[in-house]
């Protein structure tokens, strides 16, 4: 199986084309061009690194969030179009579970957090067990001090990009550890990974109904139900 891997859920864009066997290649960019610009060549010059084309590709898997509010949707959208073009499988996969996944070896709690903007981030917590990541809460979007609260016991790895935010409040703490640069941010070839997991046990997502997580409303939609009085449905 081979499946090309999307991953735009925050300020890097990376693409990568995993197989059952390996990584065939990836590229990853973080010099904060906009999503829409760099995506479509990166795919294309990918494939033409590896000298293939769209009919090698099995399966395609996308970052589902959170993250970016507008990232997620150019990435959603392309791996889409994607996918219904050459009607072959799609899958979303979240981006904290990449971020965590890539973090094996920690004998501790993973909790990737992604900025969420007024000192909130979205945020998970997983373990290794036998070797298999397992999520062990909710997808959330919470206050980094109620991060600080649930974990400050706790022997813990911290990923992602609101690492670098909040970075004096975490440092303080003994057990708190903090990602390699390499490992920082949710990257295309781990997503990719994971979903040959998830596609080899037979999971997949429908194109039509298919959306990405947000966990909370974008920042256009809280404004305008302050606005109106009314919330959104």
């Amino acid at each position: 199986m081979r499946v090309l891997a999307i991953e735009t859920s925050t300020l890097v864009a990376s693409v990568a084309v995993v197989t059952e066997e390996k990584v065939e290649g990836e590229f990853y960019i973080n010099n904060k061009l906009q999503h829409s610009v760099l995506l479509f060549p990166m795919i294309e010059n990918l494939f033409k690194t590896l000298d293939i084309d769209s009919s090698y590709i099995d399966a395609v898997a996308v970052s589902k969030g959170p993250g970016s509010f507008t990232g997620l949707r150019i990435g959603v959208a392309a791996a889409k179009g994607f996918a219904q073009g050459r009607n072959i499988k799609f899958i979303g996969i979240s981006s904290l579970d990449a971020m965590a996944f890539m973090q094996v070896g920690f004998d501790g709690i993973i909790v990737p957090i992604m900025d969420a903007l007024k000192g909130n981030v979205y945020t998970s917590s997983y373990k290794f067990k036998d070797g298999k990541l397992e999520r062990i809460s909710d997808y959330e979007a919470i206050s980094i001090e109620e991060v600080i609260e649930r974990f400050k016991h706790e022997k813990v790895m911290f990923c992602g990009d609101a690492v670098y935010l909040h970075y004096d409040k975490l440092k303080v703490f003994d057990n708190f550890y903090f990602s390699t640069r390499t490992s920082n941010y949710p990257r295309a070839s781990a997503l990719g990974e994971l979903a040959i997991l998830s596609l080899l046990e037979g999971k997949e997502d429908d194109i039509f109904t298919f959306s990405p997580l947000y966990i909370r409303k974008s920042q256009a939609e809280r404004e305008y139900e302050k606005k109106v009085g009314k919330k959104l449905e």
